[in-house]
């Protein structure tokens, strides 16, 4: 096994000392690493937000931005508030030591530094930087970009806030009977594919999908971050989505297949969104009427023998961009009244 403690890394000291930035660059790159210089804060922060690293050594007494107000503006970046940052310095106040420590340093050594204290702080902080990354990695695949995004800044809380977005459900019509009509590696073959063509689809949207079940998905538009217009931003989705089943087909009948249909149902307004579950397992979803609804009309699909079925807010908020079908009023489970369904146009059923 790798010692993670010991592995090259690519580190940026901060230092208005000449001599200090020539003899902490021999000492680091002597153990290997990869070692680029800043006279001051100002310049170590500019070389930060330009290219990689993996660690920082700050000194705190410097010319045009102190070590101090260098980790504030870290501790206020996104994108670099977990590079791990040692504190090289001669101040000794505990209160000084302290506020380092607060604003967000790993580690604080007082000069001249011990080269093996140092080694072994340098070690230790680099392994917990590549654990965060590894969390960071885990997170990305196994969640959404915007879901690792709002993560990233709001941080992790069960949940959630109103939001007026735009939801969607689609599944695969018959897709029990043509289950039992196949093995099962070319089930999995086929959802494989169905996958990458409807994220690709709805991703490119704009759009975040949240839940797979068996062959039917969820996704939101406009949270959990803002998206404008996400009402035709779904809609565009969902015609994406058809036309990509139709090339998809192109290859499953050539292949003496059967070919596959989906039904989708789009439904815009006010819903809850935000993390459900446990501390220990939560996933992004988003609850409410509106959702409710997507779902029913999704459903309602095979009876309408239409694709794309929108409702009455997602309509309005087409503008005339996109053209439908009135089909009328339509009674769905947990609606006390009837509801008006509109179809896409371009989506009808063959």
């Amino acid at each position: 096994m790798v010692d993670l403690r010991h592995a090259p890394a690519r580190l940026l000291v901060a230092d208005d000392n000449k001599v200090n930035r020539l003899l902490m660059t021999r000492s680091l790159e002597l153990q290997g690493h990869s070692v680029r210089c800043a006279e001051n804060g100002r310049i170590a922060l500019e070389m930060l937000r330009r290219d990689a690293f993996d660690l920082m050594l700050l000194d705190m007494e410097m010319p045009e931005m102190t070590g101090f107000e260098v980790l504030e503006h870290l501790t206020a970046d996104v994108k670099l508030r977990d590079l791990p940052v040692i504190v090289t310095s001669s101040l000794e106040g505990v209160a000084d030591i302290a506020r380092c420590i607060e604003l967000g340093a790993e580690d604080y050594l007082h000069k001249p530094v011990n080269a093996v204290l140092l080694k072994a702080r340098i070690g230790a902080s680099l392994e917990k930087k590549r654990l965060r990354d590894q969390q960071k990695e885990m997170v990305r695949r196994f969640a959404t970009s915007e879901v690792a995004q709002d993560l990233q800044q709001s941080g992790f809380a069960l949940g959630g806030r109103r939001v007026l977005a735009t939801v969607m459900f689609c599944d695969i019509r018959g897709f029990t009977s043509l289950v039992e009509s196949q093995p099962p590696e070319e089930t999995i073959e086929l959802l494989n594919t169905y996958y990458t063509l409807m994220f690709d689809a709805i991703n490119g949207h704009g759009g975040v999908v949240n839940q797979m079940i068996g062959d039917g998905l969820m996704a939101i538009f406009g949270a959990p971050l803002p998206l404008p217009d996400h009402g035709a931003a779904a809609v565009r989705a969902a015609l994406d989505m058809v036309e990509m089943v139709e090339l998809l087909n192109v290859e499953r009948t050539a292949a003496n297949k059967a070919a596959i249909r989906i039904g989708v149902g789009v439904a815009s307004g006010e819903m809850v969104a935000g993390y459900t579950g446990t501390h220990q397992r939560a996933t992004y979803t988003c609850i409410g009427d509106t959702v409710n609804l997507a779902a029913r009309l999704e459903e309602h699909t095979k009876l309408a023998k239409r694709t794309i079925l929108i409702d009455p807010a997602t309509r309005l908020a087409l503008e005339g961009r996109i053209v439908v079908d009135s089909l009328g009023p339509a009674s769905f489970r947990g609606k006390a009244a009837p509801v008006e369904v509109y179809a896409v146009a371009a989506a009808a059923i063959g």
